[in-house]
Parts: C-alpha cells; sequence; structure tokens
C-alpha cells in the first residue's frame, strides 16, 4: 500500500477513534478500556505495517508522549484512566508530532469547556482555588496541598468530557491540516 493511504488509514482511524471515545464520554462520562487498549495497539500495529521500525517508533513516542504528560494529572486524580488512555491510543495512531497539536488542542478546547461550565454553574471563586491547589500538588507529586476533596471522586465538583474535548480537537486538527494540503496544492 501506499504511504499516502497509509496515513489516510491512519488518520481515519484516529478520527473514528476520537468520535467514538467523544461520544461514549459525553453519554456516561467514562471511556472504557475496551476501546482504548486495543486501539493503541491497534495504531502500533499499523504504523508498523506502513513503515517498518520508523513507524512502530512514532506509534510508540506518540504512546508514550501522550500517556508521560498527563501520567501526573492521572495520579492526582484530576484526569480519568479512560481520558488518559485515550491520549495514548491517539498518540500511537498520530505519532509524536501530530499528538502534542492535539494534544494542545484538546487542553485549549476543555479549558473553554471549563470556564463555561464554572461561570455558568457561578463557582468561579471555588474552581479558581481548587485548580490551585491541584497545581500546587502536580508540582510538588503530592507533597503540599489539601487536595482530598478535589479528586474525580467528588461529586460535588464540576467534571467535564475530557473526552468531547479531544474529539473535537482531532476532528480540527485534520480538517485544517486538510484545508492546508487542499490550498498548498
Amino acid at each position: 500500500m501506499h504511504s499516502a493511504a497509509w496515513n489516510i488509514a491512519l488518520g481515519g482511524l484516529a478520527l473514528a477513534l476520537a468520535v467514538w471515545a467523544g461520544w461514549l464520554d459525553w453519554r456516561s462520562r467514562r471511556i472504557p478500556n475496551w476501546l482504548t487498549v486495543p486501539a493503541l495497539l491497534l495504531g502500533t500495529a499499523v504504523s508498523t505495517l506502513a513503515r517498518g521500525w520508523p513507524g512502530a517508533k512514532a506509534a510508540l513516542e506518540g504512546a508514550g508522549l501522550g500517556l508521560g504528560l498527563l501520567l501526573p494529572f492521572v495520579l492526582t486524580r484530576g484526569l480519568g484512566a479512560g481520558d488518559w488512555k485515550l491520549m495514548g491510543a491517539l498518540g500511537s495512531l498520530l505519532g509524536p508530532n501530530r499528538l502534542v497539536v492535539v494534544l494542545l488542542g484538546t487542553v485549549f478546547i476543555a479549558g473553554i469547556m471549563a470556564a463555561a461550565q464554572t461561570i455558568r454553574s457561578g463557582r468561579v471563586k471555588q474552581t479558581l482555588f481548587n485548580v490551585g491547589v491541584l497545581i500546587l500538588t502536580v508540582i510538588t507529586f503530592g507533597m503540599h496541598g489539601q487536595r482530598e476533596n478535589i479528586t474525580l471522586d467528588n461529586p460535588g465538583l464540576i467534571a467535564l468530557p475530557f473526552g468531547v474535548a479531544a474529539a473535537l480537537s482531532t476532528v480540527l486538527f485534520f480538517v485544517v491540516s486538510s484545508w492546508f494540503l487542499v490550498r498548498g496544492s
């Protein structure tokens, strides 16, 4: 298969994964292992088939980057494990360079979603305090900061579907990439 066809296949798989995970996260606030774990393995396998060792390396680097960057937030219970595994699986499909763009877009979109939900619920002051405590907890590896009640386990806190932000970011990435590709031709 031609290199362009493999890239389309990997992109299509990444889009399908992101949209499916976003839909599941929107409906149930969960991204299941039966979706993320096989997707990570499939991304690594397809990348390897497409480009050999360089493809395997890119898939593993992308997965490792996504998992590594978000691990502190999972350990402090500021991010769900399903969201974390989704970014690892997307990394295996996108590779490290494209994952960075999608991850930054995801964080930006999630920030907009969080700000809108915080303003709508009238809890701006408490949310800013909680964010400060979480940041302190992450940068000190849990050594400082009282955060027992600032976790995903607290039903009173605002939780948002990170998978939806990842889906929107992935779709936006491919739309913008396609637009530039068409304009450059």
